[in-house]
C-alpha cells in the first residue's frame, strides 16, 4: 500500500508541476538510470545489497524493481530535473533531494519493506546518494563527461562489493 501511496504521489507531482514538451531533455537521463539500475540488478542478482520486503507473493522484489525503475525513478529525475535551480541554490536542492531519498530508505527500512545485505547499509545507501543526486544533474547537462566520471566510481563499488564469480549467471 505504501508503494502505491509514493507512485500516486510522484503521478501527481508529475502532472501537477512538470511541462511534459520537456521530457524529451529528461530522456536520456532516465535511460542511463535505468540501464545502469538493471545492470546493477543483473550483475548482483545472486548477492544483493539490498532488497525489498514483498508485502504479497506476486509483489516480489523482481516486480518491485521494474515498477522502481520504470515508474518510480523517472517521474521522480523529471521532478527533479524539472526544477532544479540555478547557482548555490542548486547544492542546497540536491542535499535536500540527497536526504529526502535516503529518510524515505530509512523509513521503508524501518518497517520491515527494505533489507541490507552483503555489507551494505543505511549509510552506504546516503553515500551512494550523494553521488547519484549530482550524477543526474552531470548526466543532464554533460552526459559523456558523467559516464566517464562514473567508471572510477563503479570500480570503486565493485571493489568493495563485488559477487564472486560464482554468484554470477
Amino acid at each position: 500500500m505504501y508503494l502505491l501511496f509514493i507512485i500516486i504521489v510522484l503521478f501527481i507531482l508529475s502532472f501537477l508541476y512538470v511541462d511534459f514538451e520537456t521530457f524529451k531533455g529528461y530522456y536520456p537521463t532516465i535511460q542511463i538510470f535505468i540501464i545502469f539500475n538493471l545492470l546493477y540488478n543483473f550483475i548482483f542478482y545472486q548477492h544483493t545489497l539490498w532488497s525489498y520486503a514483498p508485502e504479497t507473493p506476486w509483489l516480489n522484489h523482481t516486480f518491485l524493481e521494474i515498477i522502481y525503475s520504470f515508474i518510480i525513478i523517472p517521474l521522480m529525475i523529471i521532478v527533479y530535473l524539472r526544477f532544479f535551480p540555478s547557482g548555490w541554490k542548486g547544492a542546497i536542492y540536491i542535499v535536500v533531494w540527497i536526504f529526502a531519498f535516503w529518510l524515505i530508505e530509512f523509513d521503508f527500512s524501518h518497517r520491515g519493506k527494505f533489507h541490507y545485505d552483503n555489507n551494505w547499509n543505511i549509510w552506504w545507501s546516503l553515500g551512494f546518494n550523494f553521488i547519484m543526486f549530482p550524477f543526474l544533474r552531470l548526466h543532464s547537462k554533460r552526459p559523456f563527461l558523467a559516464i566517464l566520471l562514473s567508471i572510477p566510481i563503479i570500480f570503486i563499488l565493485l571493489c568493495f562489493f563485488h559477487p564472486l564469480f560464482k554468484e554470477l549467471k
